[in-house]
């Protein structure tokens, strides 16, 4: 039974799609047989692991309005056990479209619903909004990831998408959890960076991922070439820290094949 991960956030630019796109491909190099749903009709998770968009004629658009099987429109990847589920721009459209369907808020579970025992995890890129596709995306999922990148104003709408959260797991999606917090672009030099991380840790405590993206220019050269970072550069800082975001992952999930008991050595005494 595969765990769906939606990572949303209304603000634009906080690092959705790089997280999606690197977490599925550390989650693939870790052998766990991955699928990103790229529910942004900017489809740039689709260009990033090198697919183009336009050369897409069926996408989770269709699976959502025409109730099209998604397992006959999946694209394999260059990267390991990565598959996506692209993108288009017709999904500006489908919000319109839905709001007359009955069941609107589930399109997208009952789409995924077939597929979800096929992998081990299924990340849903959110386009930067709170419109339906991304409380579909919410109803979907098992849990969702916040990218908060290291700068003030990211502070400023996370109420409004935990409210958005909250409303789903009261009205949709009760088993709904909060994932983690992702803190991203983050610099170390600057002052302002630190104290956003202080200021996120405070506060959420417990919900906040100890792995921290900093900002890393391979990051961001990686979906030019059309490849994941790790496939284009895995020693760089960001494939690093996707790498190490995946394994805090599957600890969390219990994924791992130590478990935390196994972990810890026994000392005796006088040695």
């Amino acid at each position: 039974m595969g765990k769906i991960i939606a990572i949303a956030n209304q603000k634009g630019g906080v690092g959705k799609t790089t997280s999606a796109i690197n977490l599925g491909a550390s989650l693939g190099a870790l052998e766990k047989k991955v699928l990103i749903v790229d529910a942004d009709p900017q489809a740039n998770a689709t260009s990033g692991v090198g697919l183009d968009p336009k050369n897409v004629k069926t996408s989770i658009y269709e699976c959502i309005i025409h109730n099209i099987n998604p397992a006959d429109i999946i694209l394999h990847t260059d990267s390991p056990n990565l598959d996506i589920l692209p993108g288009h721009i017709d999904l500006v459209g489908a919000e319109i479209e839905m709001i007359n369907l009955p069941n609107r808020e589930k399109m997208m579970r009952m789409a995924l619903s077939n597929i979800k025992d096929e992998y081990d995890f299924i990340i849903i890129d959110c386009s930067p909004s709170l419109g339906l596709v991304t409380v579909n995306a919410l109803t979907a999922a098992d849990s969702v990831i916040i990218p908060i990148q290291c700068e003030y104003f990211a502070l400023e709408g996370l109420g409004k998408l935990l409210n958005t959260v909250k409303i789903v797991q009261n009205l949709l999606n009760k088993d709904l959890e909060i994932e983690g917090m992702l803190l991203t672009m983050y610099d170390q030099r600057l002052r302002l960076a630190n104290q956003v991380v202080e200021e996120v840790k405070m506060h959420f405590q417990q919900l906040v991922f100890n792995t921290i993206i900093f900002r890393n220019t391979k990051l961001g050269e990686a979906p030019s070439h059309g490849e994941t970072a790790i496939m284009f550069d895995a020693t760089c800082k960001g494939a690093v820290n996707y790498l190490n975001l995946a394994r805090e992952i599957l600890q969390k999930n219990k994924l791992t094949r130590l478990t935390d008991e196994e972990k810890i050595i026994e000392v005796g005494n006088g040695h």
